[in-house]
This record gives structure tokens, sequence and C-alpha cells, in this order.
């Protein structure tokens, strides 16, 4: 006959209970917390952490950009009309369509109009078609994450409950909810300071940068009674959310967005003019 099991002391039955399992996410998400307090967890793990979580519950029409917004091209235009957009834009995909938004035909890819550089005979941006991806707008982002690694494609075009084009979707777009926003050459370094001059008269400004300090900066004279920031002089001006490349003239100044995303600014370049207002 076997000898009976020994019953656990009490420091096996302490650390058996402080190592339980979480019972929903709440505790989980308390536990993590409690984890990054005691130097276990530094805050871009927990950060990263909670990204996760929060990706298993958002939709793709939780982050996508709305086709009002996205930057398309014509299968009927030919690429004289066409590459001054992809350079501008500077996006490595666009999705093409004939006759209207709501038909997207493919993927064009921007490496691709490098036989279009090198003088190849009977270019054609039809044949040069990637297959297009199509979701609904309920498409958890954390299947859809899955999906664009498994398929390796990195974009994808949402449809609504009808099969109208709602916006598309990224795999960086995704990739932001759990790292943070994706930085690129355009960014400022959160440790730069909100105005920095490029050249004579050109300076790149974050866009929350306070109208006070522009003005004192830059000597200028906007006044602040209706908004605190550059950025939201600039919307108010456009009217709406401009597009990367987009420029404005308020006052002496000429605004140029060079950083942007589907929900707000991010950069302007500002050119001082010696022109009238």
């Amino acid at each position: 006959m076997n000898d009976p099991l020994p019953k656990p002391g009490w420091l096996e039955r302490l650390s058996t209970l402080l190592l339980r399992e979480p019972g929903d996410r709440e505790q989980l998400v308390a536990l993590l917390h409690s984890a990054f307090e005691r130097d276990l967890l530094d805050s871009d793990a927990l950060s990263m952490i909670e990204g996760v979580m929060q990706v298993s519950e958002m939709q793709a029409r939780d982050i996508m950009v709305p086709r009002s917004q996205m930057d398309v091209i014509d299968i009927s235009e030919t690429p004289d009309k066409f590459i001054p957009l992809i350079i501008e834009t500077a996006h490595s995909r666009f999705p093409v369509i004939e006759n209207d938004n709501n038909n997207v035909i493919g993927i064009l890819l921007a490496k691709d109009l490098l036989r279009y550089y090198a003088g190849e005979e009977e270019f054609s941006a039809r044949d040069m078609l990637r297959p297009v991806v199509f979701i609904p707008e309920s498409k958890r982002l954390n299947v859809l994450l899955k999906d664009f690694r498994s398929n390796h494609n990195h974009i994808a075009i949402v449809v609504d409950e009808y099969g109208s084009v709602a916006g598309l979707v990224t795999i960086e777009d995704v990739l932001e909810q759990i790292v943070g926003e994706i930085e690129d050459e355009y960014d400022f370094d959160e440790t730069e300071d909100n105005i920095v001059q490029d050249a004579t008269d050109r300076y790149r400004v974050k866009a929350i940068t306070k109208i006070t300090d522009f003005n004192q900066m830059l000597v200028a004279k906007f006044e602040d009674e209706n908004y605190d920031t550059i950025g939201g002089l600039v919307l108010n001006k456009f009217g709406r959310l401009p597009k990367r490349g987009e420029s404005v003239m308020i006052g002496d100044f000429n605004f140029t967005v060079i950083h942007t995303d589907s929900r707000r600014l991010h950069m302007l370049l500002v050119e001082r003019t010696r022109g009238e207002n």
C-alpha cells in the first residue's frame, strides 16, 4: 500500500493562493497591474499585453480608414496621372477602383511601378493588380491579424452589411493597437520640441502646439479664443480632416500636412510667406 501524500505546508498553500489563475478579465488586468507595481513588468510590456487584450474585443469598423478618406487609384488613369498621388501619400499599397470608390478591383503595390520606370513595353497597371481581400465591419481584430499573417496580406477592404465599401484597414493599423503608433520618418520624437526649424522660414510643427507658443516662436498673431492648438486652427480652416500633402494658407503662413491618420492631425510643415493674407 502506498504511503499517503504529505499534506502541503503553509508555504505551499500560500504560493497556490498567490498563483491562482484569475477568474475573469478584470482580475487578470488587476494581476498585471500588480506585477507592474512590483517591477515584474515594465510599462511597455504592460501596455502591449493590455493592447493584445483590447484587440480581441475590437472590430474592423473601430479602426478602419473611412471610404471618404481612402487614397485610391482609378484603373482608367495612366501612370503619369496617379504616380504623383503615390509619391505624395507615400503609401506602399493602394486600392484600385473602376468607375467609383465602391468598386475595388484589386490592390496595386507601389514597388511594382518600378517596372514602369524601367521602361518596360506595354506597361499595364491592370496586369499588376494583386487580389483584394474583403472583410466585414464586424471582423474581430485578433482574427484579422491572424489572417494577415497566414495569408501574407497587409491590407483589407472593409464592407458593410450591404456589400458596399466602408473603408480599409492595414496590418499596421492592427499592430498599432498593440504596440502604439508606429512612427515614420516624419514623426517627432516625443522628447523633441513642438516646433523645430528645418530651414529659413520652414518649421516642422506638432499639431498639439499651443497657439500662444506658435505666436511667440514665429512672431505670429493668431487668435486663441476658439482654438487652443495649431491643429485646431488648421482643421477649422480646412473644414474637415485633411490628407497628407494638402496645404492651406492662414495669414502669412502656409500649412502643409505631413503626418496624419484617420482620426487626427499629427504634424505640419509651416512656411512663412511674404504675400498678401
